[in-house]
């Protein structure tokens, strides 16, 4: 019998799959379980895959084709593609960190049977999710990538920044989205990432600065590794979890536990000094 870790012969798609990121390391883990790894991504894998599509997010229909060129049924979608806020419109991290990512659940859970599982990258950055979750529903229960985008559109002010919005409804969407995709075999969630070295980190320390970073790296007291945050998406993936689902699992060294505790705190006094 095969391990409940084990990969081998499952049909993985990887959005996010390229560079050196948090995907790239889910690739190359998935690589080394067995899996069959197909990557959408603007930049190719760190290894050699079954197939690599390179693939705006934006663009619902050529999504749309990528999954139809894929074909047959996929196992396991590993939704790993984002865009940090500050350098980007607000709307664009909006469509790719959310709207997309939606989309592409949809599109591989119609290929997908019985025991099949996604899981989401969002952030702490979204921790405040279960504060807003009234906030974000009309946009979680639009029905379309294109609804998606016009209620972006529309609520301007709501998305300002981009990500931690974002990711706020990345967290909502997992929670809300879990039954229909259970009602279809399927488990859905989502890790929720501390401060991480990826080649994005330069882009929120520009937006922020590495010491504001820093302070929400302070549950291990240090910044995580892609690696670290690839192996709990492979494992929520796994058979292994197979009871584990509509979960936003904080995977970031302890810090939102210690908040919500009152052992780590956040004041004026411990920001940079401008």
């Amino acid at each position: 019998m095969a391990s409940i870790w084990s990969y081998e012969g499952t049909k993985c798609v990887v959005t996010g799959g390229g560079g050196a990121g948090m995907g790239a390391a889910v690739v190359n883990a998935l690589s080394d379980l067995g899996a069959e790894i197909h990557v959408i991504d603007l930049r190719e894998p760190p290894v050699a895959v079954q197939s690599y599509q390179n693939v705006d997010l934006r663009d619902p229909d050529a999504t749309a084709k990528a999954i139809d060129a894929i074909g047959g049924e996929i196992g396991a979608l590993f939704n790993c593609a984002g865009l940090p806020g500050g350098k980007f419109p607000d709307l664009d991290v909006m469509l790719v960190n959310f709207a997309s990512m939606r989309w592409l659940a949809e599109l591989c859970a119609r290929q997908m049977s019985t025991d099949s599982a996604i899981c989401n990258i969002s952030s702490t950055a979204g921790a405040a999710y279960l504060q807003n979750i009234e906030k974000w529903m009309p946009l979680v229960m639009t029905e379309s990538f294109g609804e998606a985008k016009a209620w972006c559109e529309a609520n301007a002010e709501a998305i300002q920044s981009g990500y931690a919005p974002s990711k706020e409804a990345v967290c909502v969407w997992t929670m809300y989205a879990s039954r229909s995709f259970a009602e279809r075999g399927i488990r859905l969630n989502s890790i929720c990432p501390g401060p991480t070295d990826t080649p994005m980190m330069p882009d929120f320390e520009d937006a922020a600065s590495p010491e504001i970073i820093d302070l929400f790296a302070r549950g291990l007291g240090r910044r995580s590794t892609p690696e670290e945050q690839a192996y709990p998406m492979i494992f929520l993936n796994s058979r292994a979890a197979s009871y584990i689902s509509g979960e936003n699992l904080n995977t970031d060294g302890g810090t939102v536990s210690s908040m919500a505790t009152g052992q780590l705190t956040l004041d004026a006094s411990m920001l940079p000094q401008q």
